[in-house]
């Protein structure tokens, strides 16, 4: 008998419920998902406001729609806030970040327009403590992708977190 599905070969360690993590309690090949989110027409328009980025690929339905794309499309910062507000609701990073360290290899792959339903997978993918071993720092890979499970965006991003303590 054959199985249509592969199970991955990390578990899927994506709480159901916002605890206290500390350091401790990451290790390297932890996957976690997110919950999805609707990016809407109004997500675009605001953040366009908010960020003065009024390119006419983002707010000019016109002119969109004669562009590559056909539609005006999200800014790609709108979709990477995105995958940090996702990460931030598994309730795992809360009580534990001390500092985001950077970004790094972050592509955007494919456009997010408005009606795309968002996700984001994390994967650790190391864990050290720092030098003076009070705190840890993890190295994150981001995966974000559409309704369709297409990735949208990608890169690492690291974060200080704290020691449990003692």
């Amino acid at each position: 008998m054959t199985s249509d599905t592969t199970p991955e070969t990390t578990p899927d360690t994506t709480p159901t419920a916002p605890t206290t993590w500390f350091f401790e309690d990451f290790a390297v090949g932890q996957v976690f998902h997110t919950q999805g989110r609707t990016i809407t027409e109004s997500d675009i328009v605001w953040f366009a406001g908010w960020s003065w980025d009024t390119n006419p690929v983002h707010t000019d339905v016109v002119h969109a729609a004669a562009g590559r794309f056909g539609a005006p499309i999200a800014h790609g910062v709108l979709g990477l806030s995105v995958a940090m507000g996702l990460v931030s609701r598994l309730g795992i990073f809360e009580s534990c970040s001390i500092a985001l360290l950077g970004i790094d290899g972050w592509r955007f792959e494919r456009p997010v327009v408005a009606g795309d339903t968002l996700r984001c997978t994390l994967t650790i993918t190391g864990a050290r403590a720092t030098s003076n071993g009070r705190a840890g720092i993890l190295d994150r890979a981001l995966i974000l992708t559409n309704q369709d499970d297409a990735v949208v965006q990608r890169g690492s991003i690291g974060l200080m977190v704290a020691r449990r303590p003692a």
